[in-house]
């Protein structure tokens, strides 16, 4: 059994709110592994984190993006609006920091493109579907 099937089996992809603490956690381990070669555990954490809905965990998940290359084309920008785009935007707007406002720059650069029709339910659906899962 690889990590992500592991932490899929344990939590979910939908898991409680009592596992976000956990999950983030996990997720800042995977972000500072310098010797991960393979993305798929840290996108399926970023899932993970995106089903639970918490705005405050969309930095986190862009720190994942901006890991590398790799990553940044890998997570899908969806995943940094678990709590839906306006309200990641307007949490975004009370952070004072450099990151929240380039991902708030990239986010609204895509508002029209990536967000158009989006639907948080019809996101979790297609990556139960990418790993095998009932609907």
């Amino acid at each position: 059994m690889n990590k992500e099937e592991a932490i899929l089996e344990q939590y979910g992809l939908e898991p409680e709110h009592t596992y976000r603490g956990t999950i983030r956690g996990l997720l800042k381990e995977e972000i500072n592994n310098k010797d991960a070669e393979d993305n798929e555990y840290l996108k399926t954490l970023c899932i993970m984190l995106f089903s639970v809905g918490e705005a405050e965990d969309s930095l986190l998940i862009w720190e994942a993006k901006q890991k590398n290359f790799d990553t940044s084309c890998y997570i899908d920008v969806q995943l940094l609006c678990g709590a839906g785009f306006d309200n990641t935007i307007d949490y975004l707007m009370t952070i004072a920091s450099k990151e929240a406002k380039q991902e708030i720059d990239y986010l609204m650069k895509r508002k029209d493109t990536d967000f158009a029709g989006f639907s948080k339910r019809e996101m979790i659906n297609n990556y139960k579907q990418y790993y095998g899962m009932d609907i």
